[in-house]
């Protein structure tokens, strides 16, 4: 058995795919297995890289899926320990798996999920740890005003061991969780389609008891929005919607007064992206601006995540 399962989902990107397999292959010295879900691939593409990486487990997704949903594919018949979830779109310069599966050993009994520092190529900070999400820290998001901490959520904490610091909630780009609590918790929530599946895991472990922490001496370099870019006007509205739905639990009075915060700041941004469509035509404020038009679309709607994705996406074929 492995000590470790990799799991990466690819969007038709072996652009983005190949770097981060080489990368997790020379850093990489604890057992592992590797799991790729081709998402949407062309066949030759696909055929080309089964034989330069004839040990990665291939699992072909050719359905319209989410995040959740594709890692689930694999996640399903993983057989390693623990589980490594990473973004095609990082790379590893250290031995970032191995030093997460050590200092898994240091961690409480009940840890279940430990993620590396998430840093962009220029240097700046993604994430190292993430405090608890909350539709409060949502709505600040939205106007832009969420604050540092936001990225770093080991400011004026202390650590338990040299290295590691305890968090709420995690990025889906990377993080490494027990297999067999992963498989407890239910694998990924699939009613979310790209977010924040992410942060409904991490939610769901920390009621049930379980930690959830972060190492500050291991780092993982994510190359953000090179997959997401392209798809922007499907992504966010989607997104927005899985959002709403998790910060409201279920509860319609409170999907609706949090429904009508986020229309007008969406509805504002809507404004004045039309506004400054008048005097410039980049195709980036055009982008922005149907962004905002799908994002107030979507609010009130009883259409799922999924939907949603595919409705708007469908318009890019």
């Amino acid at each position: 058995m492995p000590k470790v399962s990799i799991v990466i989902v690819s969007m038709n990107r072996p652009d983005n795919l190949v770097p981060c397999l080489e990368s997790l292959q020379r850093y990489t010295t604890v057992s592992y297995e590797l799991w790729v879900v081709a998402y949407l691939f062309d066949k030759a593409v696909l055929a080309g890289l089964k034989a330069d990486f004839p040990e990665v487990h291939w699992v072909e997704s050719d359905e319209i899926r989410g995040f959740a949903e594709n890692n689930n594919l694999a996640l399903r018949q993983v057989t390693g320990e623990y589980v490594l979830c990473i973004n095609d779109d990082t790379r590893i310069f250290m031995r970032t798996v191995d030093i997460l599966v050590n200092n898994f050993a240091k961690l409480p009994e009940n840890a279940a999920i430990l993620s590396p520092k998430i840093d962009f190529p220029s240097g700046e900070t993604q994430t190292c740890g993430r405090p608890k999400q909350t539709a409060w820290r949502y709505i600040l998001e939205r106007l832009h005003l969420d604050g540092k901490d936001q990225k770093d959520d080991t400011q004026s904490k202390r650590p338990i061991t040299y290295s590691i610091y305890q968090t709420s909630d995690i990025n889906g780009a990377c993080f490494m969780i027990r297999r067999d609590i992963f498989e407890e918790l239910g694998w990924f929530d699939e009613r979310y389609f790209f977010t924040p599946e992410d942060i409904a895991l991490s939610t769901k472990a920390r009621e049930k008891g379980y930690g959830v922490y972060v190492d500050v001496d291991s780092l993982v370099i994510h190359y953000h929005h090179k997959t997401a870019r392209k798809v922007i006007t499907a992504t966010k509205p989607a997104g927005m919607r899985g959002f709403l739905m998790f910060h409201s639990r279920g509860r319609a009075l409170r999907y609706f007064f949090l429904g009508c915060i986020v229309w007008w700041i969406e509805f504002c941004k809507w404004c004045w992206a039309s506004l400054r469509c008048l005097w410039n035509s980049k195709k980036g404020l055009r982008v922005q601006r149907t962004v905002y038009a799908h994002n107030l679309a979507s609010i009130f709607t009883t259409k799922t995540p999924k939907e949603i994705f595919i409705k708007y996406y469908s318009r890019l074929q």
